[in-house]
């Protein structure tokens, strides 16, 4: 039975996106079968694995929305043991639709539609690694009613814990309301210039408040990375041996790790 993942953090430009392709990537070249699904209207993980937007017949707007099956909108990438879910603009309207439905109504139509469809394939995979928008709004809420666990990337930069408390508010009342099961998977400093004593004190305050929760690996700020996406591939692809792709090597081995996955 595969794990769900949400990576999540409502502040833009944390490295989300790219860890979410990147994390996938290095999960599937080390033997782990699994599903991204690009829950972003802004679609950068479904082009950023090289899927043209015009070719998308299905999206995750169709799963939760117009009551597709969820494989009917699965496409295999190029990229070992990787597939997706697209996402289309259309996302963008999902929630202005549902404002109209009663908070109850809008939110079981959601959870339960999302929450089914992913547990109808999940024995098919060994992680679903699910693309968060940058925002704590209905369809966040409705990933993390489907998860099993958070990812929170953190920027190694000035403010980078501001509205974590409010992320972390989120995450206990989808516990307390409807997945009490949901767990921190951890939390991923990105974006680190170690040339800079503002980065290395960002990396001991965020030890400091989330201890044992705090992954080991550490994501530079390279720009490979950044260039990465507009080729359509992820970083082991793209330059495999740079220190980029090593660092998301060491991520997926140390999720593999905490999950008891050989």
């Amino acid at each position: 039975m595969g794990k769900v993942i949400s990576l999540v953090n409502q502040k833009g430009g944390v490295g989300k996106t790219t860890t979410s392709i990147n994390l996938s990537s290095s999960l599937g070249h080390l033997g782990q079968k699994v599903l991204l699904i690009d829950l972003d209207s802004q679609s950068n993980t479904t082009t950023g694995l090289g899927i043209e937007r015009t070719k998308i017949k299905k999206s995750i707007y169709d799963v939760i929305m117009n009551n597709c099956e969820i494989k009917d909108a699965i496409i295999k990438t190029t990229f070992k043991n990787l597939s997706i879910i697209p996402s289309v603009i259309d996302l963008a309207g999902a929630e202005i639709e549902l404002v109209q439905i009663s908070m109850q109504d809008r939110n079981f139509i959601m959870i339960e539609q999302l929450k089914k469809q992913i547990n109808s394939i999940r024995d098919r995979y060994d992680y679903i690694i699910i693309d968060c928008p940058p925002s704590l709004g209905v369809l966040t809420t409705n990933a993390l009613a489907a998860s099993d666990s958070v990812l929170i990337p953190i920027q190694c930069e000035y403010y980078s814990l501001e509205g974590v408390n409010l992320l972390l508010k989120t995450v206990l009342n989808v516990q307390k309301r409807i997945n009490p099961d949901l767990d921190i998977e951890g939390v991923l400093l990105t974006m680190l210039d170690g040339r800079t004593l503002l980065g290395l004190e960002v990396v001991e305050d965020v030890r400091k408040f989330f201890n044992e929760k705090v992954f080991s690996t550490i994501i530079p700020r390279l720009v490979k990375l950044v260039e990465a996406p507009s080729h359509g591939k992820p970083i082991i692809e793209y330059d495999p041996k740079s220190k980029g792709a090593l660092a998301y090597l060491n991520l997926a081995k140390e999720v593999i790790e905490r999950n008891g996955n050989k």
